[in-house]
């Protein structure tokens, strides 16, 4: 396959498709990738905060690790490459992060982070080997929805028992998932788009009134985004090899290509492109991305629904916008002033955002039943999904000597164990 390091560039009216290896003028291209940017930005700093990571080492591995995707996609699959929230629970579960601050055992977390990473490629490779056909046999839309729900249920108590300390807290956690509802409903286009960065600016500035105004809570301090030069080097870390971490982490790479996979299955659906014969490249894009994003202090990274939508909604796919995108990531990474004010956002406002992204994700999970038709009449069905959704979300842990395997973990492979069992008992 010849690698397109040139786009062929078409004037395309306002609602004609434009292609992967298509672009528009490189002013119109450069606006599409700074919209690119502003549909990843919440999620991708919201993930490495709740994990306690330099949110500034983040958005630089993002643009690192979509330019690898890029790359190692041959530029024909559109996608940016952003923070997982698969990892979230791991990681605070390998760590014993306490939600504030920076996380003290970030190194053990990266050496899991690079092992996922590396399971990722390897499952890339095999599928380059032997076809997609496993994948889909070996996670139907029952067991992926379930995991993906998963992910979300398992988080809840993150927010609401440790990012709202007193009870004014718990109050603005209130008022900021309420302000993220009100715009997801009333507002329309990009602002709606931008529900979760809009709905937290508006938070922030109800929080700084209340307290910073009258006198209620703990002030919000600015003192060290002022502080803070422009440009600078972001706080990299090296992984440690804790095998204990390794064991808990790396079983992610399965929710990665679950989600790898519906994103790809997405593309084709809009773009009218096959892009199956890509699904190896893209799995080992991603999960090289992981390993170097791991190696450097920042998160495991996966391809982002946010801006499937935003390509769904300007029904441009070209991969130059993504180039760009990558491009003003790096950066933004390299901005320490722009990593202050991230963290001065108060933690009663992340948790209430995190209740919103956390019931999203959860939600999600069902909305792939509801796509894919699952049918619960079907007793297979049924046990799978029940199943895994009470072993997640209650954080069922299963334990081998000194190794423990936890809520996520049990949850995904008993998904995909129970369903292989049930559906091979049928056939008998």
């Amino acid at each position: 396959m010849s690698f397109p390091f040139r786009w062929r560039l078409v004037d395309a009216p306002a609602g004609a498709v434009v292609a992967p290896d298509e672009r528009l003028s490189w002013p119109q291209t450069a606006a599409l990738g700074v919209q690119h940017v502003i549909a990843m930005f919440g999620a991708t700093v919201l993930a490495p905060l709740l994990m306690g990571f330099d949110p500034n080492v983040a958005i630089l591995m993002s643009g690192v690790g979509t330019l690898v995707f890029f790359l190692l996609t041959g530029g024909r699959v559109p996608s940016y490459l952003g923070s997982s929230f698969a990892f979230i629970g791991v990681v605070i579960t390998a760590t014993g992060y306490a939600a504030k601050g920076a996380n003290p055992n970030l190194a053990v977390a990266l050496g899991g982070i690079v092992a996922c990473g590396a399971l990722y490629t390897l499952l890339g490779l095999l599928v380059m080997a032997v076809g997609t056909r496993w994948i889909e046999s070996l996670m139907p839309p029952v067991v992926t929805g379930a995991v993906v729900a998963v992910i979300g249920l398992n988080l809840a108590a993150v927010p609401v028992k440790n990012m709202a300390p007193t009870g004014f807290d718990a109050w603005m956690q209130g008022l900021t998932f309420v302000s993220v509802a009100l715009v997801a409903v009333f507002s329309r286009g990009m602002v709606q788009r931008l529900l979760i960065l809009v709905g937290l600016i508006i938070a922030s500035l109800l929080y700084a009134l209340l307290t910073n105004g009258l006198g209620l809570g703990k002030p919000i301090d600015l003192s060290g985004v002022a502080a803070a030069p422009w440009f600078g080097l972001p706080r990299f870390a090296a992984p440690v090899f804790d095998g204990h971490a390794m064991l808990l982490i790396a079983p992610v790479a399965v929710i990665l290509v679950a989600e790898n996979l519906g994103h790809l299955k997405a593309v084709a659906a809009m773009t009218g492109r096959d892009m199956d014969r890509y699904m190896g490249r893209a799995f080992i894009g991603d999960g090289l991305a992981t390993m170097v994003s791991g190696s450097a202090g920042g998160t495991g990274v996966t391809t982002y629904a946010e801006n499937i939508g935003v390509m769904a909604a300007t029904r441009i796919y070209s991969t130059a916008m993504f180039v760009v995108a990558a491009l003003v990531a790096l950066v933004l990474g390299f901005s320490p002033k722009f990593g202050a004010l991230i963290q001065a956002i108060p933690l009663a406002v992340m948790g209430g955002v995190s209740i919103v992204v956390f019931g999203l994700i959860a939600v999600s999970g069902a909305r792939i039943w509801v796509q894919n038709r699952v049918d619960f009449s079907d007793n297979v069905n049924l046990m799978v999904a029940a199943i895994t959704l009470v072993l997640g979300t209650g954080d069922f842990t299963l334990r081998f000597g000194d190794f423990a395997l936890g809520g996520i973990g049990t949850a995904t492979f008993g998904a995909i164990g129970l369903h292989a069992l049930l559906r091979r008992g049928m056939r008998r």
